[in-house]
């Protein structure tokens, strides 16, 4: 069984708690010994680990994971995951993968079909993004879509020539129809479904395969499109 890459948030201001469910996770995690711990500057990283109550003990094992490590560390992490190990991945404040070399080790979680996700963040956005490894440096935000079919293929067309990522959010019940809307679509896309929840499922792929995993249609997503 592979491990998984858990993507942990941490507050802006120093000062602040990190949230519970990260915290009593991350506490388990230490008490089991088979997880990897990165942060994105070990001096701060230590820090916020001591004042966040984590325990002392693992603070020596923290790993440097930044713009100058990424490169060398994803093929090592990803051989650690493939050995069942958990890695816990933090950033210096904010969410790790948002804007960050998070992105790539990401990437490479999905396309060698090891598990993403990530403790409770506030912003449903920015967390799919995150989830996503789609580069989004670049992105364009799109609420509902039309409702009558000339209307919607008229703005599909135009999100589909938009030089960036999309990203859509659209009410349950016309997820299915959506997917259907981007069949012929020769791009990757990234869906979060219920997003935060016990029944949260992340699915990366092309659309057809993406459309041959989900069950059930009519669940709260996020669809992000590279």
């Amino acid at each position: 069984m592979k491990g998984k890459l858990i993507l942990v948030p941490t507050p802006i201001d120093e000062n602040s708690p990190l949230e519970p469910v990260a915290k009593d996770l991350i506490i388990h995690a230490c008490n089991l010994k088979n997880s990897i711990f990165a942060v994105e500057e070990l001096k701060s990283g230590r820090r916020r680990w001591i004042h966040f109550g984590l325990p002392r003990e693992s603070v020596a094992d923290l790993i440097l994971f930044n713009e100058h490590t990424n490169k060398d560390l994803t093929f090592a992490f990803l051989e650690e995951l493939n050995r069942s190990k958990d890695i816990y991945l933090m950033s210096d404040g904010g969410l790790p993968a948002f804007m960050d070399p998070g992105m790539e080790l990401v990437r490479a979680c999905h396309e060698n079909d090891i598990e993403v996700t990530a403790t409770p963040f506030c912003n449903s956005i920015a967390l799919a993004l995150a989830l996503s490894g789609i580069n989004h440096k670049r992105f364009l935000f799109e609420g509902s879509l039309p409702v009558k079919i000339e209307d919607r293929e008229r703005k599909m067309k135009e999100l589909m020539n938009f030089k960036g990522t999309v990203v859509l959010l659209d009410t349950p019940y016309r997820l299915k129809k959506t997917l259907e809307d981007l069949a012929n679509l020769n791009r990757n896309i990234f869906l979060a479904m219920d997003l935060n929840c016990s029944t949260q499922e992340l699915i990366f792929g092309t659309v057809a395969h993406v459309m041959g995993k989900i069950q059930n249609f009519k669940r709260e997503f996020i669809l992000i499109i590279e």
